[in-house]
């Protein structure tokens, strides 16, 4: 009996717990998957290339100027890359804005805009407050720039070379 009574005690308590969800929690639908590429002009390009012959994250370990990503597209295609002269161009254009250092106190305005992703009026304005006020020592130093959003610069604080 005792046993049986154990048996009925368990049988009655699992028939008192709710079965698992049918459907999942917002928990468990959120899944971590940071893509480590931007969207932007280029990508589908990249990806399509890049990922033929290895793991895309593999390309872009460490930060290139446009000189070395040229190089670095030009071994490429001599090691067999297969794409347009077109999609070459995008992809080093893709490259270069998302993956290249950002020299904050040296880079013209036309570089300040496709490096930081902003309107060409603002990359000027951070070249004429430079030019005013000195070289930038830090981001914070950047973020003082009229009209540049700190998220601006936040998104980019590990490119940034001062």
């Amino acid at each position: 009996m005792i046993i049986l009574g154990g048996v009925l005690v368990m049988a009655t308590a699992s028939a008192q717990t709710p079965p698992p969800p049918t459907t999942p929690t917002p928990a468990q639908t959120t899944t971590q998957t940071d893509d480590p590429f931007p969207d932007g002009p280029g990508k589908s390009a990249f990806m399509k290339v890049c990922a033929n012959c290895h793991a895309p994250d593999k390309v872009v370990g460490p930060l290139k100027t446009r000189a070395e990503w040229s190089q670095t597209i030009d071994d490429m295609a001599r090691f067999g890359a297969e794409a347009t002269d077109q999609e070459f161009a995008q992809i080093q254009d893709y490259l270069v804005a998302h993956f290249s250092p950002i020299g904050v106190n040296k880079a013209t305005a036309k570089e300040l805009a496709a490096t930081l992703d902003v309107p060409a009026a603002v990359a000027e304005a951070i070249v004429k407050y430079r030019e005013e006020k000195g070289p930038f020592a830090s981001a914070d130093d950047l973020t003082k720039v009229p009209g540049l959003e700190t998220a601006k610069v936040d998104a980019r604080k590990k490119r940034l070379v001062f």
